[in-house]
This record gives C-alpha cells, sequence and structure tokens, in this order.
C-alpha cells in the first residue's frame, strides 16, 4: 500500500537524519556512534558486562567487543571481574570517560531536542502511543 510504504520512508528519513546529527556531534569529541552508545549505556545503566552493553545498545556480538577493547585502549572504560559472579567482567566508565560522555550526552540530547520540538507534548505522546502499540502487536503477531 502506498500509505505504507510513505510511512516507513518516513520513519527511514527521521532516523537517518538522527543518525547523522548524532554521529557529527560523536566525531567532535572523537567517538564513533557505537562508542557514543556505549558510554551512554554505561553513564545510565552503571557497571555492565559485555552481553547487558549488547542488549542496551542494540549491537551485534562481534562489534561490542571490539567498541569495548577500543574505548578500554582510549582510557574511557576499565574492565573488572564481576565480584558477584567471578566468570564474568564488568566494564564501567573511567573519570575520563564519564567527563567525556557528561559532556557529549547532553549535547545530543539537546539536538534530538530541537529536532523534536516540531511536534506538541501531546503529538510526542500519541507517537509513543502508536509506536509501543506496534511493538505489543507485532510481538503478539511474532509469538503466533
Amino acid at each position: 500500500m502506498k500509505d505504507d510504504s510513505y510511512l516507513i520512508i518516513s520513519i527511514h528519513r527521521l532516523v537517518k537524519e538522527l543518525d547523522r546529527n548524532t554521529a557529527a556531534i560523536c566525531a567532535a569529541h572523537g567517538l564513533t556512534t557505537p562508542q557514543f552508545m556505549v558510554l551512554e549505556a554505561l553513564l545510565n545503566k552503571g557497571s555492565l558486562t559485555v552481553g547487558q552493553i549488547k542488549d542496551a545498545v542494540l549491537g551485534s556480538n562481534g562489534t561490542i567487543p571490539l567498541v569495548v577493547n577500543n574505548l578500554a585502549k582510549q582510557g574511557l572504560v576499565q574492565r573488572a571481574t564481576d565480584p558477584a559472579d567471578r566468570r564474568k567482567t564488568l566494564v564501567s566508565l573511567t573519570a575520563e570517560g564519564r567527563a567525556l560522555i557528561e559532556q557529549v550526552a547532553p549535547e545530543n540530547e539537546r539536538m534530538f531536542a530541537g529536532k523534536f520540538s516540531v511536534w506538541t507534548q501531546e503529538e510526542k505522546r500519541e507517537l509513543v502511543r502508536l509506536l509501543s502499540a506496534y511493538r505489543t502487536r507485532s510481538r503478539a503477531l511474532r509469538a503466533e
């Protein structure tokens, strides 16, 4: 259907625009977008395993360990054995990593706020409602 095609194209264009803007903000601070996403997850959730980071940033199994390795080489994250389960390794922000992400994340949030200012609060709530309904219904269809 034409409406469905227009919908997916519109969503895709919006996401691509937001991704480009986030990438530009990251690049200005010497980060890649995946590095930013890992640092932001650690800022918001605290120390995480690589698997938890992967889930938080919707990354792939192969990508996240490489990103974490690069961040560790830059001194932005550190690894330590999980005291609750010595088989696991936790990744956490270093002081340098925290300082950097505390600068970059608000800049990215301001960009999002500016982009989304074209909608009223009611329109934003409706968009969230519609996207949530999509996720709920699509999960139910997959479960059948």
